[in-house]
């Protein structure tokens, strides 16, 4: 048995490799899987952090022990790390010069993994695109998009562009449905309208209530808006359409009038 560990595999420039070594990487690599997996059962049984938190905590202590691991295993090879580090100081110098977005997208990463502003779940506005974050990875994040995509983004962009977490603080947010009606109209009933309106969907929060503000008297069209909370924020625009649509029913059916630009053209002959 030991002559078959101390078998010569290949040997090149002093390093030998034999069946002893491969044995003890694969060990290691069994120790690592099972410590993962225990990690992660134990992060994730805790009830003190919520799931956004324990993936954030497991994905960080994760990255460590593959790090650790690594380096004990380069140790367990025979390579001498401190003299491959220095004897490589001057090209290490060059490589992370040439390397400085990707080493960003990495400490980025790790911003996002400790202070946990930006979560697994949590619904960002980030220029514009409206998205749901699938996962968090060291360099990069998986969000999903309104149009069912994903996308793959630098964790850069997260950290140095202005983004809106719509789930930061909460579930719930506060939207707002514009609306223009005849100067004719009866403001009361309009205001009603609108209002029991919301009684009519179960995506619209009851507490805290919808309320209408009259805006504006416009140029041809007085001017109202009702603000309502939902926590159907990936999908608020599809219950805003439906908003929409019973609204202008209901106004159609109470004789209430959307007024819109007309233009009257005049045929001027010599």
């Amino acid at each position: 048995m030991k002559e078959i560990l101390k078998y010569k595999i290949f040997t090149f420039d002093g390093f030998t490799l034999n069946v002893a070594t491969i044995v003890k990487i694969v060990v290691i690599f069994i120790i690592i899987a099972v410590i993962l997996k225990l990690v992660r059962l134990s992060i994730y049984k805790t009830r003190r952090f919520d799931e956004a938190k324990k993936f954030s905590i497991y994905t960080l202590t994760k990255y460590v022990i593959i790090i650790f691991s690594f380096i004990y295993g380069l140790n367990v090879v025979g390579f001498n790390i401190s003299v491959l580090l220095a004897g490589s100081a001057a090209l290490l110098v060059g490589f992370g010069l040439g390397m400085q977005n990707l080493f960003s997208d990495y400490i980025s990463g790790i911003i996002i993994l400790i202070d946990s502003t930006i979560r697994v779940g949590d619904i960002l506005e980030i220029n514009g695109l409206i998205c749901t974050v699938e996962q968090i990875n060291l360099r990069t994040t998986t969000v999903y998009t309104r149009e069912d995509t994903s996308i793959i983004l630098p964790n850069t962009d997260l950290t140095r562009n202005h983004l809106i977490n719509w789930t930061h603080s909460g579930t719930n947010a506060r939207f707002e449905i514009s609306v223009g009606v005849d100067y004719s109209s009866d403001v009361d009933q309009v205001i009603a309208i609108m209002l029991n309106l919301t009684s009519n969907f179960d995506q619209i929060k009851k507490e805290p209530e919808a309320f209408v503000r009259f805006k504006n008297f416009g140029d041809s069209s007085l001017d109202f808006s009702i603000f309502f909370w939902s926590d159907e924020i990936f999908r608020i625009e599809k219950i805003k359409s439906d908003y929409r649509i019973a609204l202008f029913k209901a106004f159609r059916e109470n004789n209430i009038g959307i007024p819109f630009p007309q233009r009257v053209i005049h045929n001027v002959t010599n």
